[in-house]
Protein backbone atom coordinates (compact mmCIF):
# COMPACT_ATOMS: atom_id res chain seq x y z
CA UNK A 1 0.00 0.00 0.00
CA UNK A 2 1.19 3.33 -0.80
CA UNK A 3 0.13 6.14 2.10
CA UNK A 4 2.27 8.92 1.30
CA UNK A 5 3.51 10.65 -1.63
CA UNK A 6 6.25 13.25 -1.31
CA UNK A 7 8.35 14.79 -4.36
CA UNK A 8 8.28 17.63 -6.90
CA UNK A 9 5.76 18.04 -9.09
CA UNK A 10 6.18 17.38 -13.19
CA UNK A 11 3.30 18.43 -13.98
CA UNK A 12 -0.56 19.27 -13.33
CA UNK A 13 -2.83 17.56 -15.47
CA UNK A 14 -6.86 17.78 -15.96
CA UNK A 15 -7.64 15.54 -13.09
CA UNK A 16 -4.05 14.24 -11.36
CA UNK A 17 -0.71 15.67 -10.97
CA UNK A 18 2.79 13.68 -11.79
CA UNK A 19 5.06 13.80 -8.54
CA UNK A 20 8.43 12.94 -9.32
CA UNK A 21 9.83 11.00 -6.08
CA UNK A 22 13.92 9.84 -6.40
CA UNK A 23 13.22 9.54 -10.36
CA UNK A 24 10.30 7.95 -10.31
CA UNK A 25 7.20 9.16 -11.44
CA UNK A 26 3.37 9.05 -9.68
CA UNK A 27 0.11 9.94 -11.42
CA UNK A 28 -1.94 10.56 -8.17
CA UNK A 29 -5.72 11.82 -8.71
CA UNK A 30 -6.68 14.75 -6.69
CA UNK A 31 -10.02 16.87 -6.49
CA UNK A 32 -9.99 20.11 -8.73
CA UNK A 33 -9.97 21.94 -5.02
CA UNK A 34 -7.01 20.10 -4.01
CA UNK A 35 -4.91 20.26 -6.92
CA UNK A 36 -5.92 24.41 -7.38
CA UNK A 37 -4.07 24.06 -3.71
CA UNK A 38 -0.99 22.57 -5.19
CA UNK A 39 2.35 24.62 -6.19
CA UNK A 40 3.63 24.35 -9.80
CA UNK A 41 5.54 22.44 -11.80
CA UNK A 42 9.30 21.84 -10.14
CA UNK A 43 8.27 22.84 -5.95
CA UNK A 44 7.84 20.21 -3.78
CA UNK A 45 4.56 18.36 -2.18
CA UNK A 46 3.63 15.73 -0.04
CA UNK A 47 0.30 14.17 -0.30
CA UNK A 48 -1.48 11.47 1.64
CA UNK A 49 -2.48 8.64 -0.63
CA UNK A 50 -4.86 5.73 -1.02
CA UNK A 51 -4.25 3.39 -3.56
CA UNK A 52 -7.25 1.94 -5.60
CA UNK A 53 -6.82 -1.89 -7.26
CA UNK A 54 -8.99 -3.34 -9.38
CA UNK A 55 -7.47 -6.09 -11.83
CA UNK A 56 -6.57 -4.11 -14.49
CA UNK A 57 -6.14 -1.37 -13.05
CA UNK A 58 -4.31 0.86 -10.23
CA UNK A 59 -4.74 4.52 -9.20
CA UNK A 60 -3.67 6.94 -6.83
CA UNK A 61 -5.54 9.19 -4.80
CA UNK A 62 -3.72 12.37 -3.25
CA UNK A 63 -5.21 14.23 -0.27
CA UNK A 64 -3.57 17.30 1.74
CA UNK A 65 -4.80 15.55 5.21
CA UNK A 66 -5.66 11.96 6.81
CA UNK A 67 -9.22 13.44 7.50
CA UNK A 68 -9.76 14.11 4.10
CA UNK A 69 -8.61 10.57 3.25
CA UNK A 70 -10.48 8.75 5.38
CA UNK A 71 -13.50 10.70 3.99
CA UNK A 72 -12.47 9.41 0.26
CA UNK A 73 -12.57 5.76 2.23
CA UNK A 74 -15.57 5.86 3.80
CA UNK A 75 -17.50 7.64 0.87
CA UNK A 76 -16.90 5.08 -1.37
CA UNK A 77 -18.24 2.50 1.15
CA UNK A 78 -21.33 3.78 0.09
CA UNK A 79 -23.18 1.11 -2.38
CA UNK A 80 -23.00 3.44 -5.97
CA UNK A 81 -20.43 5.93 -4.93
CA UNK A 82 -16.87 5.28 -6.29
CA UNK A 83 -13.65 6.78 -6.47
CA UNK A 84 -15.02 9.62 -9.14
CA UNK A 85 -17.82 10.11 -7.10
CA UNK A 86 -16.40 10.39 -3.84
CA UNK A 87 -13.72 12.99 -5.43
CA UNK A 88 -16.55 15.11 -7.02
CA UNK A 89 -18.05 15.10 -3.12
CA UNK A 90 -15.19 16.12 -1.47
CA UNK A 91 -14.12 18.99 -4.11
CA UNK A 92 -17.20 20.71 -4.35
CA UNK A 93 -17.96 20.43 -0.55
CA UNK A 94 -13.91 19.95 1.17
CA UNK A 95 -14.20 17.85 4.34
CA UNK A 96 -15.57 20.14 6.56
CA UNK A 97 -18.39 20.63 3.97
CA UNK A 98 -18.82 16.90 3.99
CA UNK A 99 -18.52 16.93 8.15
CA UNK A 100 -21.73 19.54 8.21
CA UNK A 101 -23.89 17.98 5.79
CA UNK A 102 -23.86 14.71 6.99
CA UNK A 103 -24.17 15.93 10.57
CA UNK A 104 -27.16 17.98 9.57
CA UNK A 105 -28.62 15.16 7.25
CA UNK A 106 -28.01 17.86 4.32
CA UNK A 107 -28.42 15.42 1.24
CA UNK A 108 -28.89 18.46 -1.66
CA UNK A 109 -25.68 20.00 -0.33
CA UNK A 110 -24.16 16.58 -1.48
CA UNK A 111 -26.48 16.32 -4.51
CA UNK A 112 -24.65 19.89 -5.78
CA UNK A 113 -21.51 17.71 -6.19
CA UNK A 114 -21.18 16.91 -10.03
CA UNK A 115 -22.61 13.90 -11.27
CA UNK A 116 -24.48 12.72 -7.90
CA UNK A 117 -28.51 12.57 -8.10
CA UNK A 118 -30.75 12.68 -5.34
CA UNK A 119 -31.01 9.06 -4.43
CA UNK A 120 -26.94 8.83 -4.04
CA UNK A 121 -27.01 11.48 -1.67
CA UNK A 122 -29.53 10.62 0.37
CA UNK A 123 -28.12 6.90 0.39
CA UNK A 124 -24.79 8.82 1.16
CA UNK A 125 -26.18 10.73 4.28
CA UNK A 126 -28.55 7.65 5.18
CA UNK A 127 -25.16 5.34 5.23
CA UNK A 128 -22.88 7.76 6.90
CA UNK A 129 -24.44 10.12 9.23
CA UNK A 130 -23.64 7.84 12.31
CA UNK A 131 -20.11 7.78 10.92
CA UNK A 132 -19.95 11.97 11.17
CA UNK A 133 -18.76 12.63 14.62
CA UNK A 134 -15.78 9.93 14.36
CA UNK A 135 -14.08 11.42 11.13
CA UNK A 136 -14.64 15.21 12.16
CA UNK A 137 -12.63 14.32 15.72
CA UNK A 138 -9.66 13.18 13.80
CA UNK A 139 -9.30 16.45 12.43
CA UNK A 140 -7.88 17.43 16.37
CA UNK A 141 -4.77 15.37 15.69
CA UNK A 142 -4.89 14.28 12.30
CA UNK A 143 -0.93 15.60 10.94
CA UNK A 144 -1.39 17.16 7.32
CA UNK A 145 1.01 16.06 4.51
CA UNK A 146 3.62 16.57 6.57
CA UNK A 147 7.06 18.17 5.84
CA UNK A 148 8.59 17.67 2.39
CA UNK A 149 13.06 17.32 2.31
CA UNK A 150 14.58 18.72 -0.51
CA UNK A 151 17.52 17.30 -2.03
CA UNK A 152 20.43 19.44 -2.55
CA UNK A 153 24.07 19.31 -3.97
CA UNK A 154 26.23 16.61 -2.58
CA UNK A 155 28.16 17.81 0.92
CA UNK A 156 25.02 20.30 1.59
CA UNK A 157 22.60 19.83 4.18
CA UNK A 158 18.78 19.20 2.89
CA UNK A 159 16.34 21.93 2.66
CA UNK A 160 12.91 20.81 4.53
CA UNK A 161 10.09 22.77 3.64
CA UNK A 162 6.87 22.78 5.93
CA UNK A 163 3.37 22.53 4.13
CA UNK A 164 1.00 25.72 3.89
CA UNK A 165 -0.54 26.36 7.10
CA UNK A 166 -4.56 25.54 7.41
CA UNK A 167 -6.04 28.81 7.49
CA UNK A 168 -7.60 28.01 10.55
CA UNK A 169 -7.26 25.39 12.99
CA UNK A 170 -10.23 22.86 13.21
CA UNK A 171 -12.08 24.34 15.49
CA UNK A 172 -15.59 22.58 14.62
CA UNK A 173 -13.51 18.91 15.95
CA UNK A 174 -11.68 20.82 18.52
CA UNK A 175 -15.63 21.74 19.73
CA UNK A 176 -16.72 18.22 19.09
CA UNK A 177 -13.99 16.92 21.40
CA UNK A 178 -15.08 19.25 23.92
CA UNK A 179 -18.88 18.72 23.50
CA UNK A 180 -18.07 14.67 23.99
CA UNK A 181 -15.96 15.27 27.18
CA UNK A 182 -19.18 17.02 28.40
CA UNK A 183 -21.29 13.85 27.79
CA UNK A 184 -23.35 14.89 25.02
CA UNK A 185 -24.61 11.82 22.51
CA UNK A 186 -22.15 11.92 19.43
CA UNK A 187 -24.78 12.44 17.01
CA UNK A 188 -26.27 15.38 18.59
CA UNK A 189 -23.06 17.05 18.82
CA UNK A 190 -22.00 17.09 15.66
CA UNK A 191 -25.33 18.10 14.63
CA UNK A 192 -25.09 21.56 16.88
CA UNK A 193 -21.51 21.97 15.67
CA UNK A 194 -22.17 22.19 12.26
CA UNK A 195 -25.15 23.84 12.42
CA UNK A 196 -22.88 26.42 14.72
CA UNK A 197 -20.01 26.67 12.13
CA UNK A 198 -22.98 27.43 9.20
CA UNK A 199 -24.13 30.29 11.30
CA UNK A 200 -20.75 31.61 12.27
CA UNK A 201 -18.03 29.87 9.87
CA UNK A 202 -14.74 32.21 11.18
CA UNK A 203 -16.13 32.12 14.67
CA UNK A 204 -13.10 29.72 16.77
CA UNK A 205 -13.66 26.57 19.06
CA UNK A 206 -14.98 28.48 22.07
CA UNK A 207 -17.26 30.48 20.12
CA UNK A 208 -18.50 27.51 18.68
CA UNK A 209 -18.72 25.24 21.66
CA UNK A 210 -20.95 28.13 23.49
CA UNK A 211 -22.90 28.14 20.37
CA UNK A 212 -23.61 24.65 20.37
CA UNK A 213 -24.58 24.54 23.89
CA UNK A 214 -26.67 26.70 23.51
CA UNK A 215 -28.36 24.53 20.41
CA UNK A 216 -28.18 21.20 22.88
CA UNK A 217 -29.65 22.92 25.57
CA UNK A 218 -33.36 22.19 24.87
CA UNK A 219 -32.26 18.83 23.96
CA UNK A 220 -31.25 17.96 27.84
Amino acid sequence: MIGRIAGRIVYHGEDHVLIDTNGVGYVVHCSDRVRAGLPGPGEATALYTDLLVREDLLQLFGFPTLVEKEWFRLLMSVQGVGAKAALAILGALGPDGVSRALALGDWSAIKAARGIGPKTAQRVVMELKDKAPMVMAMGVTAPSGGEVIEPTAPGTAPKVSQPAAPARSNAQAEALSALGNLGYAPSDAAGAVAEAAGAAPEAETADLIRAALRLLAPRQ
